[in-house]
């Protein structure tokens, strides 16, 4: 666990975020069990990694109330500051940096052409230039395998292993506060500062508000299979659209007991 800075985030960095406890523009609930949050600050955090050449230093590891993984402030040598994902590894004081004829150091990023076999990357841009999409929380990495074509073969964490782009930008390392996982909310009141609202049972429900409601006592659901409050199986459904244009870059799919298919 890195000792977080307790200095108020960058301003220049930050933003409110505003509030929609779960509803869409016309107030109708899309999202159950949102609302009532306290007030957080939005930060505005570099996945892109594109100042090539310019050289980094790390003066702060701050927390973020909207995500898991703590943030690395950067002061960079043209005097321009920057978030980043914070990796295990990463020290006050370090310099990272961003190109392609860079070290393999925690904290740099580099095209995925660059990075040596089998080292532990994060922060993996899906489409080169877009900015990195997936393997950004906590105690996440991926893992090269191999290069044929143009094409990197990443082991991502979830153990599906995808064709991406090898001009794509990775940032080295395994991201930190990996002990996340193992957090307890402890009481109802710290899960509405969260925004977590409380959560009604169906069984608890009449049947014409959910279908497993209804019945005489404490009845149970009835159901071959547990349904949504929808009527659609709740438990083991994959939801991945069937013949999806990305099919075809997916080498080796994750693997996940009790599916439904």
């Amino acid at each position: 666990m890195k000792n977080l800075s307790r200095k108020r985030p960058e301003k220049q960095l930050t933003q409110i975020l505003s509030k929609h406890s779960g509803r869409n523009q016309t107030g109708k609930v899309t999202v159950r069990h949102q609302g009532g949050r306290e007030k957080r600050y939005y930060r505005q955090i570099d996945f892109r990694r594109d100042k090539f050449g310019v050289l980094g230093k790390v003066v702060a590891f701050e927390y973020d109330p909207n995500r898991n993984v703590d943030l690395a402030l950067i002061h960079y040598a043209d005097g321009e500051k920057k978030y980043i994902l914070s990796p295990i590894g990463l020290e006050l004081g370090q310099t990272v940096i961003s190109g392609s004829e860079v070290e393999a150091h925690v904290g740099n990023a580099m095209p995925m052409s660059r990075v040596p076999i089998g080292m532990a990357i994060h922060n993996v841009e899906l489409h080169p230039g877009r900015g990195g999409q997936v393997v950004r929380g906590a105690g996440t990495m991926a893992t090269i395998l191999a290069r044929e074509g143009g094409f990197a073969h990443v082991k991502l964490p979830s153990g599906e292993i995808r064709k991406i782009r090898d001009n794509g930008l990775a940032t080295i390392g395994q991201l930190g506060n990996q002990t996340w996982k193992d957090t307890q909310i402890g009481s109802a009141g710290r899960a509405r500062h969260m925004g977590q609202r409380p959560s009604v049972r169906g069984t608890a429900m009449h049947p014409g508000s959910h279908p497993h409601g209804g019945g005489e006592g404490r009845s149970g659901e009835g159901l071959k299979s547990s349904k949504t409050p929808w009527g659609k199986v709740a438990r083991g459904m994959i939801t991945r659209k069937r013949g999806k244009y990305s099919d075809k870059y997916i080498i080796s799919k994750r693997k996940k007991k009790g599916r439904i298919k």
